[in-house]
């Protein structure tokens, strides 16, 4: 099945979950598409059988909290993790007997962004502490640092050859990661119309495309060649400043995001049209929102879990 207009449309909410008594602040799927798991600011992990459509587990992070959680490069047993409560470590989980692999200590604020390569062990975070690092799973130190000069998002490119960092909400900065200690190849400005802080990043699939998420009521696509702004997507509700999570769709034709009254809403990357209003049911905002790499679902997330299949046919 091909991922079209009317499709999108289509879409409603199979089955919500409540397993979380605050909002989940983050959803990821494996490479294959047959697992999720979310982070949430209860301090719970809870991984999702996507085939089953049902939790089947769950796990506490108690003392350090978790946000931005990420499966480990083709691995649905291991995940690495932010803490948002007592240090600014990232740590790197096994889920089959939720023990601790590895700490990743050294960003002295709280980590923002976190990426994990398409191609091998290693990942990137951005942190408030104004620095951009590199790491590599199999070693707990450091493989290398940059000073973009300002609060940093940034994630791979699909290819894993390059990143983006988005720099102080006003800039798109793109380092080789073979050199990217000799700083950046290319650097872009984009201001939005609007006062808003960016909130996240993301590479389409097809790696052509940057788009921008921020906490105010606009998100941004750019070419991620020249940086040449392509489309901004606004009309949706964002009053309270809320980082809410845009995301792609895997064939890159597509832009969603959530809103704080629990509408998901769609965009065409190629003509900039809204094509659809999905409404979630959410009892809160959408904080966080991510299409399956693989199956014909995603995923929406308040407090509650929401996973969506399309009606073609009703």
């Amino acid at each position: 099945m091909k991922i079209t207009d009317s499709v999108l449309r289509s879409f409603r909410v199979a089955r919500t979950f409540r397993e979380n008594s605050q909002k989940v602040n983050c959803v990821d799927y494996n490479s294959n598409g047959e697992s999720a798991i979310s982070s949430s600011d209860d301090d719970s992990i809870v991984l999702y059988d996507c085939q089953e459509g049902k939790p089947i587990r769950t796990l506490y992070s108690k003392k350090y909290g978790a946000d931005l959680i990420r499966y480990t490069h083709g691995d649905a047993n291991t995940v690495v993790y932010s803490s948002n409560k007592l240090d600014d470590t990232i740590r790197y989980l096994s889920l089959t007997d939720n023990k601790y692999i590895r700490y990743f200590p050294g960003h002295t604020d709280r980590v923002v962004a976190l990426s994990m390569s398409p191609v091998d062990d290693t990942f990137i975070s951005g942190s408030l502490d104004m620095t951009i690092r590199l790491w590599d799973l199999r070693s707990p130190n450091c493989q290398g640092l940059t000073n973009p000069l300002g609060k940093p998002v940034c994630s791979y490119d699909p290819e894993g050859l390059i990143f983006a960092a988005g720099v102080d909400s006003e800039a798109i900065k793109l380092y080789d990661l073979r050199s990217f200690d000799k700083g950046p190849f290319a650097s872009f400005e984009t201001l939005f119309s609007r006062v808003c802080e960016w909130t996240g990043l993301k590479f389409s699939r097809d790696g052509k495309q940057i788009l921008i998420s921020t906490n105010g009521g606009a998100i941004r696509i750019l070419d991620a060649f020249n940086g040449s702004v392509l489309h901004t997507f606004s009309g949706y509700n964002n009053s309270k400043g809320i980082s809410l999570e845009a995301c792609f769709t895997p064939d890159s034709d597509f832009v969603m995001i959530g809103s704080e009254d629990g509408r998901v809403h769609v965009w065409s990357t190629e003509s900039g049209m809204k094509i659809a209003v999905l409404d979630g049911k959410h009892s809160g905002p959408i904080n966080t929102l991510q299409f399956n790499p693989k199956y014909m679902t995603f995923a929406s997330a308040c407090s509650n879990m929401a996973f969506w299949l399309p009606c073609v046919g009703d």
